[in-house]
């Protein structure tokens, strides 16, 4: 894969790419800030195209705030589906709710930055959304399901169905989940099954689904 890293913090940002590098990828841009973040995707775009997946933090320089989120939105405005994996220092909902908000359902990933040290799951994540699958770290999963647990309509769900629901979220297939959980995959059907019911959602395909889940937690 292609792909352009965007973080002020010059070690961390190496890091990043010799990892991707070590996993056979190519870095094709850095950045140290958001404004070099989109300065670089323009350039990309009209020369040698678009990478692959972007991957940025969410603070950056020149505020230190928002910075990165706000790049990675304008650019997903600028070109859609273009793939975006948010790296954050804090598990912080609203972040992902952003991201997520008016962007089409493919490509997007949110993931704390302590994931990259599992560099398996790091890469896997990269991989997925470069697929066009959507991904949100577990630890926000569970922050958006922690404020959600004196909802009458969330407390339907057993809690087998409720660590189904958080490895959905994170994007895991059902393969994947039947191994996680060392169940089998008609069991996982059939509890995605129940999840959609007991949530009043109608069926999704596996990319999909993230948002419609992500969607119903937000709300």
């Amino acid at each position: 894969m292609r792909l352009v890293v965007a973080d002020d913090a010059a070690l961390i940002r190496a890091g990043i790419i010799g990892l991707l590098e070590r996993a056979g990828h190519q870095v094709v841009a850095e950045a140290a800030d958001a404004p070099e973040l989109v300065t670089q995707c323009r350039r990309l775009a009209c020369g040698e195209g678009l990478p692959d997946v972007v991957i940025t933090d969410v603070r950056m320089p020149p505020s230190m705030t928002d910075d990165g989120l706000r790049a990675a939105v304008l650019l997903r405005e600028t070109y859609p589906g273009l793939p975006v994996v948010l790296l954050s220092q804090y598990v912080a909902p609203a972040y992902a709710a952003t991201l997520f908000e008016g962007s089409s359902s493919s490509g997007l990933g949110y993931l704390l930055k302590e994931r990259v040290g599992r560099v398996v799951d790091f890469l896997h994540s990269v991989e997925l959304v470069a697929a066009g699958g959507l991904v949100v770290d577990p630890e926000v999963v569970g922050q958006l399901l922690n404020a959600r647990r004196g909802d009458p309509v969330l407390g339907r769900l057993t809690p087998r169905e409720l660590e189904v629901l958080s490895l959905m979220a994170n994007g895991a297939a059902n393969q994947q989940i039947a191994g996680q959980l060392v169940i089998s995959p008609a069991a996982v059907a059939k509890h995605v099954a129940n999840i959609f019911s007991k949530l009043d959602l109608g069926p999704n395909e596996d990319n999909r689904r993230v948002r419609a889940i992500l969607a119903y937690l937000n709300r």
